[in-house]
């Protein structure tokens, strides 16, 4: 296969890329998400940048049950076998009713030059689901898993 035939983000990606806020609620969000289809967005900032991702898996994560930390008494001493900080992170993502509060940080990001090949890669490897594409001004794009089946399938975005 010649350089030129390699696929690219930009020939798989989905330039009407839909944004929320940090601010946007998780009910906004729900909605959001059943009225686009959508299995996630860009949390973008006041300034345009990238603040975060927010998934289905989020909001899911959301409504999970609280499990009660796992202790173990040895010598009438109690140990927790969940540290203060995993206990409070749930207790914060339960009670969340922002996007800020639930989105991942940590957002992994490709440009309109990555290849078909790294974008599977990216998204195996880190396990992820959503990949934004970046040009120096901001997001033009988003990468789903569906776009990368679809570009491997031999289907093209019109």
């Amino acid at each position: 296969m010649e350089t030129g035939d390699v696929k690219r983000a930009r020939d798989i990606m989905n330039k009407k890329v839909i944004t929320v806020s940090p601010d946007t609620s998780v009910e906004e969000l729900g909605r959001l998400f059943m009225e686009k289809n959508l299995s996630g967005a860009p949390v973008i900032d006041e300034n345009g940048d990238i603040y975060g991702i927010v998934t289905e898996n989020d909001l899911i994560s959301k409504e999970k049950r609280f499990h009660i930390p796992t202790i173990i008494t040895i010598f009438d001493a109690i140990i927790p076998l969940q540290t203060d900080a995993a206990v409070e992170k749930e207790i914060k993502r339960m009670a969340a009713t922002t996007v800020g509060d639930i989105c991942t940080r940590e957002v992994i990001t490709v440009d309109e030059e990555t290849s078909i090949n790294d974008i599977a890669t990216i998204m195996t490897e880190k396990k992820i689901h959503l990949l934004p594409v970046l040009r120096e001004e901001g997001i033009v794009g988003i990468i789903g898993k569906k776009d990368v089946i679809k570009a491997i399938a031999g289907e093209t975005k019109t």
